[in-house]
């Protein structure tokens, strides 16, 4: 199979780069997979699990949305966190989550809802692929 580059940086580290076979990403309008020679393009991505394909190997990450940009030998990921499944405290996402809830529960006068969903969208996608992967 035909490989290039993927690249996956966040504001702390370089956090993965390797050649892959593919690589699926949640955009803001569903999920959209890369594949070598792909046309270019550059999309905003959404909270959600990148799967990273290498022939028949597979790995997932959380990611907290961010962008993607496409080129024929490259891809890169540009997001404000990405964690490997094993990386996840599971039991700071679960505070995380019933924080939000917590706040979402409260007079909406009161509190930021976009910031409190987004909280809660970011822990939910935390601990749902941590726990997957625990299977």
């Amino acid at each position: 199979m035909s490989q290039f580059t993927l690249e996956i940086v966040t504001p702390d580290r370089k956090f993965f780069e390797e050649e892959v076979t593919m690589v699926v990403a949640r955009g803001v309008e569903g999920d959209i997979a890369i594949l070598k020679n792909h046309i270019p393009i550059v999309t905003p991505l959404d909270i959600g699990i990148v799967k990273i394909k290498n022939g028949n190997e597979e790995k997932k990450a959380a990611i907290a949305g961010g962008y993607m940009e496409v080129t024929k030998e490259k891809t890169t990921i540009v997001t404000d966190s990405a964690e490997w499944p094993e990386e996840i405290d599971v039991e700071r996402a679960k505070r995380a989550k019933e924080r939000a809830e917590n706040r979402l529960n409260k007079d909406k006068s009161e509190i930021d809802v976009a910031r409190a969903e987004l909280a809660l969208k970011k822990a939910l996608n935390r601990i749902g692929i941590a726990e997957y992967s625990k299977k």
